[in-house]
């Protein structure tokens, strides 16, 4: 049973912050969510019971947290549905996690002419590291478009595919639009075309069951602090066969089998790509969070928040002149919108005086924005301690700041 009370009761700043405003609301998880109990407390635990440098040491606390950081490497693997811990590399968040890519597999492959696609609605993380590297190798970078509604434009993305495609870099659900995109249908084309696939799955992962196996990308990467874990940590999954041709992103300690002046090997993946002091604390933290998450059960929270997207879009439809960015019917729990004439950061100033917390701005997706012509957009995100009553609220609030201020 999905039981919301005992959900926010787990959840101790939902509650702290109405210790202020009593009409608190959060609805700015697709930034950052909040953190369950038993994360911070995992934390906590671990920094006062077991804390000490992992896979150098041969003491007993070294010793506890190597192994509590590979199990954390076998959870990930479980949530992603990936058969191989040893293809889940842990880094400090989805930014870093694309970058290696771009990086190490991108410098190795692209050469002058190829193309790299990436679709419009992407978050500049899954944008500027393909720029930079298009630029550094004489690469092109070609640009899938979407429709009004917040359609992927498929049949652009098929004519866009051809024998020089190399990578497509595509996510799995807008962080802006809410698009839930057909990534089983986008990497099958690719491969088609012998292209790689790199999904951005940072809002996907936390929202959808998501199985990179039967997805079949060549890489994965997510952040943390959106999975109800803390910042700093992220993950990349990448096919076994791939992350073992590809060069090193950073070189340092932990990386490396044997150093000499002549010549450095380097260790097995995933090690290879884990130079210097891991975030052990932070990959053993996540993976609590993710047994929260699966306690809770993803078909329960995907139902949940389904019911709140589509009452949101329902009611805040109803106020006039309100514009809704993203009207697929099978969209993430992520509502953007702007109110005619009313600038993003007047009417999300208004709300937060009412005790609403949303998003404005860009959201870090500048072409999306230029898609629709506007300079930013208001964003109500939802997770899974939320409610249909903050939906209400979320209205009222935002019915008043149209009264103040057209």
């Amino acid at each position: 049973m999905f039981d919301i009370s005992k959900i926010r009761a787990d959840f101790p700043l939902l509650e702290e912050a109405k210790k202020v405003d009593k009409n608190f609301a959060y609805l700015d998880s697709g930034a950052t969510s909040q953190k369950p109990l038993c994360v911070i407390e995992k934390e906590k635990e671990i920094y006062c019971s077991m804390n000490a440098n992992i896979h150098r040491g041969v003491h007993r606390l070294s010793n506890l947290c190597t192994v509590a950081y590979e199990e954390a490497r076998k959870t990930i693997a479980q949530l992603l549905g990936c058969d191989d811990d040893r293809e889940i590399i842990f880094t400090s968040g989805a930014t870093a996690s694309i970058n290696l890519v771009a990086y190490s597999y991108g410098s190795m492959i692209l050469k002058k002419g190829d193309e790299v696609l990436v679709s419009e609605m992407e978050h500049h993380s899954n944008i500027v590291p393909w720029q930079l590297i298009c630029e550094k190798n004489g690469a092109i970078l070609r640009v899938i478009p979407f429709f009004d509604n917040g359609e992927l434009d498929i049949s652009s993305y098929e004519k866009l595919l051809n024998e020089k495609t190399k990578i497509v870099a595509i996510t799995q659900c807008s962080n802006t639009l809410g698009t839930r995109n057909d990534v089983n249908y986008i990497c099958k084309k690719a491969h088609e075309f012998g292209a790689k696939v790199v999904v951005d799955g940072c809002q996907g992962v936390v929202h959808q069951k998501t199985d990179v196996k039967a997805m079949d990308c060549d890489f994965y990467a997510f952040s943390g602090h959106k999975l109800y874990a803390p910042t700093g940590i992220g993950v990349l999954y990448g096919k076994k066969e791939l992350l073992e041709i590809m060069p090193p992103f950073m070189g340092g300690g932990d990386m490396v089998a044997h150093v000499t002046f002549e010549k450095t090997t380097y260790a097995p993946v995933p090690l290879k790509f884990e130079a210097g002091t891991s975030n052990y604390v932070g990959a053993i933290v996540l993976a609590e969070a993710v047994k929260y998450v699966n306690s809770v059960g993803i078909e329960n929270i995907m139902q949940h928040e389904k019911e709140l997207i589509d009452y949101a879009m329902q009611e805040m439809s109803k106020i006039d002149d309100i514009i809704i960015y993203g009207t697929m019917p099978d969209k993430d729990c992520i509502l953007s919108f702007n109110i005619k004439g009313v600038h993003p950061y007047d009417l999300g100033m208004i709300l937060d005086k009412q005790g609403i917390a949303i998003r404005t701005g860009t959201h870090c997706a500048e072409p999306t924005m230029t898609h629709y012509g506007v300079k930013g957009m208001a964003r109500a995100s939802f997770a899974m301690y939320n409610t249909l009553e903050e939906v209400d609220k979320l209205v009222k609030a935002t019915k008043v700041a149209c009264n103040m201020l057209k």
